[in-house]
């Protein structure tokens, strides 16, 4: 759902209802991942996609058909053999799909105030979680539990405040790391006597790639960066060469002492750092702070 967020937050704010399929388990070859979504709201507008297009059209049908009772179901697709022209994932996968209705009469199970405050902070840009039962009790199915990186969570799985803590914590431990999955919850963990799966879509903003140096080995690196997804900055100490005409695929360009900027930005376990300005004087002091830091990689320049 929270790949579709800017649009879904701007229905909010007109006050539409909708309904959101959901790509929750994917099984085999499949076009789209955990987290793909379709949505379509009362006046029948779709936007998003489950499936690049084999199985669009069933789905919207479930959307509408949920719209209209507030009931949230999970549906599986497949392949059928006996009928190839039959509703069905033509690439030989199994997909399954969490319908759920999002009604302003608060007739469906999802609180529309949980879903429009993940989809208000996922549209803006930060970073959250958004956890909802896709198999487990049919009265705590599609509900919904939305987790910041600190921990701190609103909404709930229907008065169950240790399975809301449990499921909070499992929702921050991917967002932590930036991914959207699937966690089984057993019949202890889940404490509400049966087991329970969750599916939990991160959202979070580009991961960060940090170039020391400005040097022509940078230059090809940022290109590289950005073509990857990741928010590039280059730093250097040296305003004659960190300029933007010799990065223009830079997303921001640092002209500050590496060790000096490094200590007042903010880094995560996605950051990347790249230490390439091949002089001491710059590298070492950098080196001592970053390798003391808790991020996703260094790289550092420099002969044998």
């Amino acid at each position: 759902m929270l790949d579709i967020a800017e649009e879904l937050n701007r229905w909010v704010g007109q006050g539409r209802d909708f309904a959101v399929a959901t790509v929750v388990a994917v099984t085999g070859s499949a076009p789209r991942l955990p987290g793909a979504a379709l949505a379509v709201d009362s006046a029948g507008t779709a936007i998003g996609s489950v499936s690049g297009g084999c199985v669009e059209g069933a789905v919207y049908e479930l959307c509408q058909q949920a719209l209209q009772d507030g009931a949230t179901v999970l549906e599986r697709f497949g392949y059928s053999d006996e009928d190839a022209f039959a509703v069905g994932l033509t690439c030989g996968g199994v997909i399954d799909i969490l319908v759920t209705p999002v009604r302003s009469d608060a007739a469906g199970r999802a609180p529309r105030a949980v879903i429009a405050a993940a989809l208000a902070t996922a549209a803006r840009g930060d970073a959250a979680a958004l956890a909802r039962i896709t198999e487990g009790p049919d009265a705590l199915r599609g509900r919904a539990l939305l987790v910041r990186p600190d921990g701190s969570y609103e909404g709930g799985f229907g008065g169950h405040p240790q399975l809301d803590r449990t499921a909070a914590a499992e929702a921050r431990a991917l967002l932590d790391a930036g991914r959207t999955g699937t966690v089984v919850l057993g019949e202890r963990g889940s404490r509400c006597g049966q087991p329970l799966t969750l599916l939990v879509e991160s959202s979070v903003p580009p991961p960060r790639m940090i170039v020391f140096g400005a040097i022509d080995f940078a230059a090809a690196l940022v290109r590289t960066g950005a073509f990857l997804g990741y928010h590039v900055t280059v730093c250097d100490a040296r305003p004659v060469f960190a300029t933007r005409d010799r990065f223009p695929d830079a997303d921001e360009i640092v002209v500050d002492w590496p060790h000096r900027y490094l200590a007042s930005t903010p880094v995560d376990g996605r950051t990347v750092l790249c230490v390439l300005t091949h002089d001491a004087k710059f590298d070492v002091p950098l080196l001592e702070l970053a390798l003391r830091l808790p991020v996703a990689f260094i790289g550092a320049m420099g002969s044998r």
